[in-house]
């Protein structure tokens, strides 16, 4: 544990003073493997997401931060470290295809507060075994691009990143207070609401430029809370931006070579995303058999979202006279999405700090409700691999989502079986980074 909140501590420090530049001078990549150290993994159960069993008996040889051979009872190299997992299930590292590493809406919060709170959140997910999260939009400029950055580059302790910075189209077509939207988007790219297809080519541009991995589009409001509810349960509002403005984004991101994530929670809100064949349409809180339909036309990823829903269900409940809530809602798209045969990806929706409201760290909780709403554990194991490796951008299907030959040495590791109970996510007590353990509570090393 000591070792843990050090190394926070000096992530945080390296962030503070390396954040006012990407072109900061070459330092030692100290969260970076050395490319010659050797470790052997003993993995008495190793879990394959593929076909969703677990392997016996296996050893994972790591050279550098990528794995050289998996096998059962392959040979150990003399100069190999070895790390003995006993029989705990040794597994990929997850992945959260849908986190927000800095939602703090506080007018008196600074920027290089929200760079603190985002470095701190990423590394929370680390620590629970998400190694890899995709950021959809985090309010404190373009900073995710700068810690996606420092650490790709070994300054900073994280888990890898693809980020959208920040969002397009961040507005209601219902009434929003004044001054509501200012205090966290004034003057960025945000703030530029989509009125025509060549703003919003524009736009794109604009976050290319700003080195980002993904664009995110908001077909609706941004946050769907009790006030955004009818006494029947219903949704108040409908989409704010066309279908052609969305292929608009689509294009131009597609030839600039990013993807495009939606944000829809009511019903009709899906049509323009899904209609122009956004790469990664989230919430959908209202999926309909036509909504099921366009995502099998274009073959796309499904990403729903639960952490977000669990938080205000007892106020969607209160505001709605008992009549329905956004978890209800998610449920039955989620079993919609599933009795349709329609991959789905894991996404927590995850906002603040352990504590919080939405809290990083705590994500591994949602495999419980994807259980819980008729998935099996390895169905639901499937959404963090499987699934959520297709949403990211540039083809990361080569190097992360399972232990194989080649990849990055990506693993975590849970004391039960996770295929008899879901909950062992929840506990993760092993995780190894690129071939950096930055966590053991569970090994045996020699």
């Amino acid at each position: 544990m000591k070792r843990k909140i050090s190394w926070l501590f000096g992530a945080v420090g390296a962030v503070l003073a390396c954040a006012a530049s990407a072109n900061t001078p070459e330092k030692t990549a100290e969260f970076l493997a050395p490319a010659d150290r050797v470790v052997a993994i003993k993995a008495g159960r190793l879990y394959d997401p593929k076909g969703g069993q677990l392997l016996a008996n296996q050893v994972v040889i790591i050279r550098g931060d990528r794995i050289e051979n998996v096998g059962t009872n392959l040979p150990v190299p003399a100069n190999a470290k070895v790390i003995d997992l006993g029989n705990a299930t040794v597994m990929p590292g997850m992945i959260d295809a849908h986190v927000h590493t800095n939602v703090d809406a506080s007018p008196t919060t600074s920027l290089s507060q929200r760079v603190i709170w985002m470095t701190v959140s990423a590394q929370h997910d680390l620590d629970a075994g998400f190694t890899t999260i995709l950021d959809l939009d985090s309010r404190g400029g373009f900073d995710t691009v700068e810690l996606r950055d420092m650490i790709n580059a070994g300054h900073v302790l994280g888990p890898r990143m693809q980020v959208v910075g920040q969002a397009l189209n961040f507005r209601n077509s219902n009434y929003v207070r004044e001054g509501y939207g200012e205090r966290w988007y004034a003057g960025r790219t945000e703030n530029k609401d989509i009125n025509g297809p060549w703003l919003a080519r524009a736009a794109v541009r604009e976050a290319k430029n700003h080195g980002v991995d993904y664009v995110k589009v908001y077909a609706t409001s941004d946050y769907v809370g009790p006030n955004y509810m009818w006494r029947d349960g219903k949704f108040q509002y409908v989409f704010s931006i066309s279908t052609e403005e969305v292929q608009a984004i689509v294009d131009e991101a597609h030839r600039l070579g990013l993807k495009v994530a939606c944000h829809s929670y009511s019903g009709n809100g899906k049509d323009p995303c899904l209609l122009a064949g956004v790469d990664n349409p989230n919430h959908l809180l209202e999926l309909d058999a036509a909504g099921v339909k366009l995502i099998q036309q274009f073959k796309t990823v499904f990403t729903p979202t639960i952490d977000d829903l669990t938080h205000l269900d007892p106020l969607d409940l209160q505001a709605s006279g008992g009549a329905g809530s956004r978890l209800a809602l998610g449920e039955a798209a989620v079993r919609r999405a599933r009795a349709a045969g329609l991959e789905i990806a894991f996404g927590s929706g995850a906002t603040s700090p352990p504590g919080g409201e939405i809290p990083h760290g705590k994500q591994g909780n949602q495999f419980a409700y994807l259980v819980k709403w008729g998935m099996t554990p390895a169905e639901a194991l499937r959404t963090t691999y499987v699934g959520a490796v297709h949403v990211l951008n540039y083809d990361m299907e080569r190097h992360i989502g399972s232990l194989e030959k080649g990849k990055y040495a990506d693993v975590i590791a849970v004391s039960g079986d996770p295929l008899a109970d879901i909950t062992e996510m929840e506990r993760v007590k092993f995780v190894m980074k690129g071939g950096m353990v930055v966590k053991d509570a569970i090994s045996r090393q020699r």
